[in-house]
């Protein structure tokens, strides 16, 4: 399946973005699991639709703390583990935008994040900040030595979510994208080599009506598997029916 435009009609109508995007993220993930991760890893799709968690302090009342025998026939009050801070003398302006991850977790030993894939959504594009704030991610990432894919499909606003963060690494330009370069994948393996810390990259510009690529997944410095972009896809628009609406 070649790659479609979910920001237009008549896909934007029939086949919303955010329904599309959260079943791309399962369908990778099941791609993932079945087919290309060796024993002992699991993918695991996060979806965040943004800032849901809403608490009202003022609606709850809180009961008293219990009371429990002390052993000598009578009573102690447990304490609560309670401590309000003053008033926050600021109030600093927020909006988290929404976001589709796939992690991948090393289950030997415990849970142990070991790479990330992000589906760039228009949220993640809409304003300088929220480009800042996705680039500050992706670096925070990189950082913990976390191989990283992301990819980029929208085509309702432009940008390089790539060359936001090149610009938070302070790259100079032979590591950006062309500026007009709006649909693209990234890989990126963080390393260091005899005491040198670098991060290894694969760009990839997409287009409406090409198929996607295969792109590299680093689990660690020794270990890379193949992302195949177009089994996800395929299997996406397989389960959301777009066959339908495209013809």
């Amino acid at each position: 399946m070649p790659l479609l435009d979910h920001f237009h009609p008549p896909l934007s109508e029939r086949r919303p973005w955010e329904s599309f995007h959260t079943t791309w993220a399962s369908a990778l993930a099941d791609v993932l699991n079945h087919d290309i991760l060796p024993a002992g890893y699991i993918a695991l799709e996060q979806i965040h639709p943004g800032a849901a968690l809403e608490i009202d302090v003022a609606t709850f009342t809180e009961p008293a703390a219990p009371a429990v025998a002390n052993g000598a026939g009578g009573t102690v009050t447990l304490p609560r583990a309670i401590w309000t801070p003053t008033t926050a003398p600021m109030i600093i302006p927020a909006s988290f935008p929404p976001s589709a991850t796939i992690e991948v977790l090393s289950t030997e030993g415990g849970r142990t994040l070991v790479a990330a894939i992000e589906l760039i959504s228009p949220a993640n594009k809409d304003r300088s900040s929220k480009r800042r704030l996705f680039a500050a991610k992706c670096a925070t990432y990189l950082s913990r030595g976390v191989g990283l894919v992301i990819i980029d499909v929208v085509t309702s606003r432009q940008g390089n979510l790539h060359n936001e963060l090149a610009d938070l690494l302070g790259l100079d330009a032979a590591f950006r994208m062309s500026a007009g370069q709006s649909l693209y994948s990234v890989a990126y393996r963080p390393l260091r080599v005899d005491g040198v810390e670098r991060i290894e990259a694969w760009p990839s510009p997409l287009a409406v009506g090409e198929i996607l690529p295969t792109t590299p997944l680093s689990l660690g410095a020794e270990l890379c598997v193949p992302v195949d972009w177009e089994a996800a896809y395929s299997e996406a628009c397989r389960r959301r029916r777009v066959e339908e609406v495209v013809g």
